[in-house]
This record gives structure tokens, C-alpha cells and sequence, in this order.
């Protein structure tokens, strides 16, 4: 593969992106060193690795398939492969595409701590990067800390944003409970070092309080992001806490609530006492499809399938002709429940 331009490292947004998503306001494009880089016009094939953390949760299998259709609409050779929870492999990967000479690889990390390490590895290899769902980081492990114009260019969803619509729909389902605040107590559960995961926990609880106008007492509780790991995390939170008459229980995702919303069931707690609003609705629609009485009231959809498609479209534009990578593109969200899931589209699998 040969490169006709010499790489930049760039902090240029692209205002306006296609499939009617969202973009977040235009910099001023001066140059750094971060991990964008400067216009390209590959005229051969492109090929590309999209490497994805849990590649066999619900969301990111949608994912794959999304980025798989419009890798074939756009003639694309597309690898897709699941790193599971393993960031050493993220590492692994991403040398193996660079080896089989891949033109850009887009990364869903592990774990962010990787990010830097990721980042210069194809910055030497003269390979494109662009990351989705999770922010990675040039010049240190924890995004959170690092200036905007070191981070890598993403594709995902806006934390904040999906965290004030899971708040504000707690808050209000809470208000029309009637629960008292000092018989409630409000579950948060999230992966604390995955700082999107973070911005959506922080965004759940400012939104709660002014859609509930009251103050509830929040548990934070730490998992690894999977229902398993939230159900016995919570499990616990709920044992020390057994004078609590009714549970909210939110989180960074999907697996967090169902989790969460498992453990208090079990613990005795019936469907009606508690008030789960989720992140995804890949779970939650099989609890509401059985039909039985559950804690899981809501989730906020989040499709996968654009976020995938629009994470290949945009490493093709920036590599086929020299479009701007935005700093980030953020695809819409819609609130469901047990009437509305159906027919908003919400694949239940």
C-alpha cells in the first residue's frame, strides 16, 4: 500500500455528517499531534479491521453487522474481530493489521490504558485510526484527563446526552410512583474506569434530581460492565441496605440494569418496587417480551447497526477522499418501554 501524502496528525472536525447524525461543533482545525491524521486519496482497494471489546454483547454484534453491510455497499474488505475483554489482544491486533497491511483499523479498546499504545502503533505503521463507543486517549491511559486534541477521532453516541434521557425517565417514572424519597434508594453501576460510561452515570443523576425534584440517596456500585457481574455486585448492595422499600436502578448499559434489576428481584423485592431504566434495550425487550411483571420499565435504544455503518464510511471518506475524520459523530437515541418497543424497531434477539 502506497501513501501519496504525508501523514498529519491533525485536530480538524467535520461539522455535518451523513445518515442524519449528529457531529459536535467545528474546531479550529489547527494542527497537533493528535491522532487524526491529514487528508488522504488511497486509489486502491481499502481494507479494514474493525476490533471490537465484547464482541458477542447484543450491541456489538449490531455493530458488526452494520459495519459489515456498508463495508459490502462500499466495496470494502472488512475483518471484524472480537477482542472480549482482553486488551492485550486489542495491542495484538492492531500489529497483525498493520502487518497484513490493512489501510485503517477501527478499535472498540478494552480498556483505555491501551489507548496510547494503539495509537502509536499505527501512527507508525502509516495505518488510519478511528475509534467507536469508547474514547482512547494519544498521550495517556485515561481519556478523561487528556486535552481534546489528543484524543482519537470517534464514533459512538453522546454520554451525556443518553444519560439525561435515562435520568429524566427515572426521575419521572418515580414522581408518578409516588415513592417517598427516604424509603428509596437509587442503584448507579457502571465500569469507573470507561470514561463514556462515566459521563452517562453523571448526566443519570443530574437529570434524575430535576426531573424528580427531590434529592434520593445514591449507591454507586462498580462492575465490569456485564449482568453478571452487576448481579452480584448489587446482590450485596441490596443485603446491607434491606430497609430500602424501593430500588432505581440505573447504570452505564443494558447488562448493568438487568443485572441490577435480577439481583433485588431475587432478593425478594417484587416487579412493582422497582423502577430499571436501561441503556441499549437489547435486554430489556426480552423481559418485556415474555410478559411477565419486571423491574426493567425502560431503556434508551441505541442501534448499534449506525453506529458500525457510519464508523466505515467515515474511515472510507477520510482514506478514499481526504474527508476530515470529525473529533466526534454521535447517532440518535429513542426512549422505549413495554408498548413502544416493537414498533420504534428495537431488534430483540
Amino acid at each position: 500500500m502506497s501513501w501519496t501524502h504525508r501523514r498529519r496528525w491533525t485536530s480538524a472536525v467535520l461539522c455535518g455528517v451523513s445518515l442524519a447524525l449528529v457531529a459536535t461543533a467545528c474546531s479550529s482545525g489547527k494542527e497537533s499531534d493528535s491522532a487524526a491524521t491529514g487528508p488522504q486519496h488511497q486509489t486502491g482497494p481499502i481494507s479494514l479491521v474493525y476490533a471490537q471489546k465484547q464482541g458477542d454483547q447484543e450491541y456489538f454484534i449490531g455493530e458488526a453487522d452494520g459495519a459489515k453491510a456498508k463495508a459490502k455497499e462500499l466495496g470494502v474488505d472488512l475483518k471484524v474481530v472480537n477482542l472480549g475483554n482482553d486488551a492485550n489482544k486489542a495491542v495484538t491486533e492492531v500489529n497483525n493489521a498493520i502487518n497484513q497491511k490493512a489501510s485503517g483499523v477501527i478499535v472498540v479498546v478494552p480498556d483505555p490504558s491501551v489507548g496510547p499504545q494503539v495509537a502509536q502503533l499505527t501512527k507508525t505503521g502509516g495505518v488510519a485510526l478511528l475509534t467507536s463507543d469508547d474514547q482512547v486517549c494519544t498521550t495517556g491511559p485515561d481519556p478523561a484527563k487528556c486535552a481534546k486534541d489528543q484524543l482519537v477521532p470517534r464514533v459512538g453516541f453522546s454520554g451525556t446526552q443518553m444519560g439525561t434521557e435515562v435520568g429524566r425517565r427515572a426521575g419521572e417514572d418515580f414522581k408518578k410512583a409516588g415513592w417517598k424519597p427516604e424509603e428509596t434508594a437509587i442503584v448507579d453501576a457502571w465500569k469507573q474506569d470507561v470514561t463514556v460510561c462515566t459521563d452517562r452515570v453523571e448526566a443519570n443523576k443530574k437529570a434524575f434530581r430535576a426531573a424528580a425534584g427531590v434529592d434520593v440517596r445514591v449507591i454507586d456500585v462498580g462492575t465490569d460492565n456485564t449482568p453478571s457481574d452487576a448481579q452480584n455486585k448489587i446482590s450485596a448492595t441490596v443485603a446491607g441496605n434491606r430497609s430500602v422499600k424501593n430500588w432505581i436502578v440505573m447504570g452505564c448499559n443494558d447488562e448493568n440494569v438487568s443485572g441490577g434489576v435480577a439481583a433485588i428481584q431475587n432478593s425478594g423485592y417484587a416487579a412493582e418496587n422497582v423502577l430499571g431504566v436501561g441503556l441499549g434495550a437489547y435486554l430489556a425487550c426480552k423481559e418485556w417480551r415474555g410478559g411477565k411483571p419486571t423491574g426493567f420499565k425502560a431503556a434508551l435504544f441505541i442501534n448499534g447497526k449506525d453506529v458500525g455503518a457510519l464508523a466505515v464510511q467515515t474511515i472510507y471518506d477520510y482514506l478514499k477522499n481526504g474527508k476530515a475524520m470529525p473529533a466526534e459523530a454521535f447517532a440518535p437515541t429513542t426512549m422505549v418501554d413495554s408498548s413502544t418497543w416493537q414498533q420504534v424497531g428495537v431488534p430483540c434477539s
